[in-house]
């Protein structure tokens, strides 16, 4: 298996293979939260107008998405997974659009399959690659809005990697590294409106969840399945 971890959206459009879009702060944490909560299948898209266009196609939507780390206004719920715990999706369709996460998917293009990366299902992930076995491994660290490296997606692409190399890992390293360093926004009060300090703790849950997150295409939309991964 050939690995390569790769930054960013000008990454995301290089990537090839089985393809792991990185967001661990925070859009691939919240949408296990919101699969846990019940919903039925998440569309990621890349941008604002393509939510609202779908939202009014498909109408029985719940819309969450954020710019700039803020929920977009008219939306439903912003990217906070501490704003998802208790609420109940059973059966509903999201619809979400975030700075960097969703951007990912909708760039990686060359990737012959697609799923989510976060710490929240580290173990599922890395079951999941050994069981596809693929000859081509992307690991596409997105960073802040796609355009600058974050600490977080880049702990996340080389923990996986030295997983699957049978390497040591140090996750409570990379999180007290993540504490005072590119973590340290979720942790500030200035933003607790739309980043509690909680979703610190809950991107930072690992293994909470045993199922991955997958790109399903359709005709006239994607769309994120829940696998589980046993």
């Amino acid at each position: 298996m050939e690995i390569e971890i790769l930054q960013l959206t000008e990454g995301a459009k290089k990537a090839k293979g089985l393809t792991v879009v990185i967001d661990v702060f925070r859009a691939f944490s919240t949408a296990c939260y919101v699969f846990a909560a019940g919903a039925d299948k998440i569309i990621p898209v890349e941008h604002v107008a393509e939510a609202i266009e779908l939202k009014r196609i498909l109408k029985d939507v719940v819309m969450l998405g954020e710019r700039n780390e803020r929920k977009v206004p008219g939306f439903d719920f912003g990217n906070s997974p501490t704003h998802i715990l208790n609420q109940n999706f059973g059966g509903k369709t999201i619809i979400m659009t975030t700075s960097s996460g969703t951007r990912g998917i909708a760039n990686a293009t060359l990737a012959d399959e697609i799923i989510t990366g976060s710490f929240v299902n580290a173990e599922a992930i890395i079951n999941y690659i050994r069981q596809k076995n693929p000859a081509e491994l992307s690991l596409v660290c997105m960073g802040y809005e796609g355009r600058y490296p974050t600490q977080e997606d880049t702990f996340l692409a080389e923990y996986v990697r030295d997983k699957l190399q049978n390497k040591e890992t140090d996750f409570e390293k990379m999180k007290q590294i993540l504490r005072t360093g590119d973590g340290a926004r979720l942790l500030d009060p200035a933003n607790d409106e739309w980043s509690p300090a909680s979703d610190f703790e809950l991107c930072l849950d690992p293994d909470r969840f045993n199922f991955v997150l997958k790109i399903e295409k359709g005709e006239d939309y994607n769309w994120l399945q829940k696998i589980c991964v046993p």
